[in-house]
């Protein structure tokens, strides 16, 4: 199974995520991703283990990610097909997925330098905010935007990236698509691929 559109998002997440606090991030879309990106650095670079980044890593996911509508995104049309039963397993199983998937590749970075440019409030669900992974001797620049999820205006979700124009949600749907199409649309062969993928 593919796993380009999860390693690739949670990849980048990672470079984001900080320490759980007390403190609450801020309802600006802007402030929202500054503030992940300015204290991201404390938990990719402190001595605990990977073990306990990635328990960290995933509580804050938890808290600031809309794992439930990225996917049901994925899920596409079949969503509207499948029983409830079958829509609470996807779930659970999307969300072990999802918060496996990105702290697999923890290691993979450190030390990432981040430039939050600027917002562009697109409706009043959707405010992307553009950033740019800076380039190093090893890694070239990369353009990253993020779509912030704001219909509760005081509660922003990331539910989106888009990398260098690449909309990662939609890649995902795609996969999820392509092994319904090769699998007579049956929903328990899309369980199996998540399940394989979490087990391993």
């Amino acid at each position: 199974m593919k796993r380009s559109f999860i390693l690739l998002f949670g990849s980048v997440l990672t470079w984001f995520f900080l320490q759980v606090s007390s403190n609450a991030y801020s309802n600006d879309p802007e402030k929202f991703i500054g503030e992940i990106v300015a204290e991201a650095k404390l938990i990719l670079n402190s001595d605990v283990t990977k073990d306990e980044k990635a328990k960290k890593l995933s509580e804050i996911a938890l808290k600031t990610v809309d794992i439930k509508g990225i996917g049901y995104y994925t899920l596409g049309s079949k969503r509207k097909e499948i029983s409830e039963e079958e829509l609470r397993k996807y779930e659970q199983l999307f969300e072990k997925y999802f918060l496996k998937s990105f702290t697999s590749r923890l290691t993979d970075y450190s030390d990432p330098k981040i430039a939050v440019l600027s917002s562009e409030k697109v409706s009043e669900k959707y405010t992307i905010v553009k950033t740019m992974l800076l380039k190093t001797s090893k890694k070239p620049e990369v353009k990253i935007d993020w779509r912030v999820y704001t219909k509760n205006p005081e509660k922003p979700l990331i539910r989106d990236l888009i990398v260098e124009g690449l909309k990662l949600a939609r890649t995902q749907k795609e996969e999820f698509a392509s092994i319904l199409d090769s699998n007579d649309n049956d929903i328990n062969a899309l369980f199996s691929k998540l399940e394989e993928f979490i087990n391993q």
